[in-house]
């Protein structure tokens, strides 16, 4: 199978569109849907040829797709990455890519500003397997200074982060991990491929839930991991044949779809998001609001010169409890309630319950999630409906 990779000149909109394009003898417009667990061959000793890696072609969906191969050409080249592996979900990205660095003994530095599914595995579920994990405070750069003065295996981190969007100096914290031998692992999914670039600030891995803006109309779950070829073709790839936690080729096709739209959705999403985080701070009875764009924010200066947009996720926290945080949530109109993010329609919801509970209160707090704050995350509708809607719901709950 011919997959045309890109031309080095093309700009992101054309490679969204393009790259990794591979038509079949029908010479179809939209990309080919390759809907089949596996492939036949002409003869046995064909089949072992493939198997032995003599020949290179498709085996079996577990190992790889004709369809999602082109989903991870398109996403390799808009990333301008060496090579990609499709996952089943964004959480399968990260702990594909994590157990693929570490093993008994090795040691992971992390932000402590986390998603709690990646909290749990950094916390939980790595240390169980003879894995240390330091936690940071993601802002801090001495934190990251001394917990790197020694060897370490993999850092991982989400700039911005989820739900609170403090960042990560990328370039900073890649130099002192790899002076500490140490490979960085960037989730890149409140940053979006359109607005944030690890790899141009030292990253080695950047993973991705395709679930969020990739796909970005609540249709499909996805994940994604990007980096070296000798890393994705190697233990990556070894984990994902082995383990399954593959990509179904519908699925790539739907992401394949939604990378034709990302840009133009993600701009929009994040002009109103900004729209919304500037109404959300001046109103009284908001206490808090954090936007990577908003000139409040305290690392302002380093969202400007690590990210082109602040991205579709405004957090905030209101002047009230868990009761009040509910009340606001219940008298939206227009603003769904769900735990999903980077979707065409706007969703809110209210971390401590949902997102981070496993968290627990202790981890919480520490890195500033109250009974008070809500997640919002900003969608395709009219920005005017929207600031009206979070107003008046405001005004329902807070009076």
């Amino acid at each position: 199978m011919d997959i045309q990779r890109g031309q080095e000149d093309w700009r992101p909109d054309t490679l969204a569109v393009r790259s990794g394009l591979a038509r079949s003898g029908f010479e179809e417009t939209a990309e080919a849907l390759y809907l089949t667990s596996g492939f036949v061959y002409d003869s046995a000793e064909a089949a072992e040829a493939a198997f032995s890696g003599e020949s290179d072609r498709f085996v079996y969906s577990r190992y790889g797709n004709p369809t999602t191969a082109m989903l991870q050409e398109r996403l390799a080249a808009l990333e301008a990455a060496e090579a990609c592996t499709a996952t089943a979900s964004g959480m399968s990205a990260v702990f594909t890519a994590l157990a693929a660095l570490l093993g008994a003994g090795d040691r992971v530095v992390a932000s402590r500003g986390l998603f709690g599914s990646c909290f749990v595995i950094l916390d939980e579920i790595l240390p169980r397997w003879g894995v240390e994990t330091v936690f940071v405070d993601g802002p801090d750069l001495e934190q990251w200074r001394q917990a790197l003065s020694q060897p370490t295996t993999a850092v991982f981190f989400e700039s911005p982060s989820n739900p609170m969007q403090e960042l990560v100096d990328m370039r900073a914290v890649s130099d002192l991990a790899h002076a500490a031998g140490a490979q960085v692992v960037v989730d890149n999914v409140f940053g979006t491929p359109v607005f944030s670039r690890p790899f141009d600030h030292g990253a080695d891995v950047v993973v991705y839930s395709a679930t969020k803006h990739i796909d970005g109309q609540g249709r499909v779950l996805g994940g994604a991991i990007l980096g070296r070829r000798e890393f994705i073709d190697g233990p990556v790839q070894n984990l994902v044949r082995h383990t399954g936690p593959t990509m179904s080729a519908f699925n790539a096709w739907v992401l394949l779809k939604g990378l034709e739209t990302l840009r133009l959705r993600v701009e929009a999403q994040a002009a109103t998001a900004l729209k919304l985080a500037k109404v959300l701070e001046a109103h009284p009875k908001v206490s808090r609001v954090v936007h990577p764009f908003l000139v409040s924010h305290p690392q302002h200066e380093l969202a400007k010169r690590q990210m082109s947009g602040g991205g579709s996720v405004v957090t905030f926290q209101i002047d009230g409890d868990k009761a009040e945080a509910f009340a606001l949530m219940n008298a939206l109109r227009i603003v769904d309630i769900s735990n999903n993010l980077g979707d065409s329609k706007s969703m809110i919801t209210h971390p401590a319950t949902t997102t981070h509970r496993r968290m627990g209160a202790d981890a919480r707090a520490a890195i500033g999630i109250t009974d008070g704050t809500l997640r919002l995350s900003v969608g395709l509708e009219d920005a005017g409906d929207l600031v009206d809607d979070v107003r008046q719901a405001l005004q329902v709950a807070l009076g």
